[in-house]
């Protein structure tokens, strides 16, 4: 039987979520929209039009959604030579493809800014593939990002574990009937990650990799 790694990778294996919030509340107040930080940290991790939807309502008027995304992603893409990997990213997914497990990400960034990611990462040879919000109709906390990555790894959800930074990801993998593994390096509170379906909580990738023998990964 395959055994699947997913991993997020915003906040996950990467210190990009803060650079998320500030562009998306950049973006937001070109655009004349007034939203706090605080709030956009927590949409982090959902798509952008559900983001938009959750941060200025189904009411609001759709027509600027377009424009909003464009200007973050503008935004955004003024940091892709300069994306930082989490400490000890690149080793916690090539330790577990030595150990035989199929490395997939779950993400819905954008061919570009995914290369950004891939480079800062720096382990290509232990990935194996890429789940891509684009490739579902529903994006995270909906099940199907995490059930095309166990498509991908040709994996069965009982010998998969999801890692992720935020609720969205755990209730997502939660929902695909993977175990879940949450990581304190996005900024959620463990108490938030655990209620929505975190079996196991670490600091970072690297705190996960010196206890890997412990975690759900050594457990499989």
């Amino acid at each position: 039987m395959n055994r699947a790694a997913l991993f997020d990778v915003d906040g996950t294996l990467t210190d990009t979520n803060h650079l998320h919030v500030t562009c998306w509340w950049e973006a937001f107040r070109q655009a004349g929209h007034e939203v706090a930080m605080h709030d956009i940290h927590r949409a982090i991790g959902l798509p952008a039009e559900d983001l938009l939807a959750h941060l200025l309502g189904d009411d609001r008027d759709s027509d600027g959604d377009d424009r909003l995304s464009v200007a973050h992603d503008v935004l955004y893409g003024t940091f892709f030579d300069r994306l930082p990997a989490l400490d000890s990213a690149g080793a916690l997914l090539r330790e577990l493809d030595r150990r035989g497990w199929r490395v997939v990400l779950v993400t819905s960034a954008g061919e570009a800014e995914l290369t950004a990611l891939r480079k800062a990462i720096g382990a290509d040879e232990a990935i194996t593939a890429t789940a891509s919000a684009d490739d579902v109709s529903e994006g995270k906390p909906a099940p199907e990002p995490v059930l095309h990555a166990l498509e991908l790894a040709d994996a069965p959800s009982d010998g998969a574990v999801f890692v992720g930074d935020t609720v969205w990801d755990m209730k997502a993998g939660t929902r695909a009937g993977v175990a879940c593994v949450g990581l304190l390096s996005g900024g959620i509170p463990r108490a938030d990650l655990e209620a929505a379906g975190a079996g196991a909580v670490y600091r970072d990738p690297a705190e996960l990799l010196r206890r890997l023998h412990g975690s759900p990964f050594g457990a499989s």
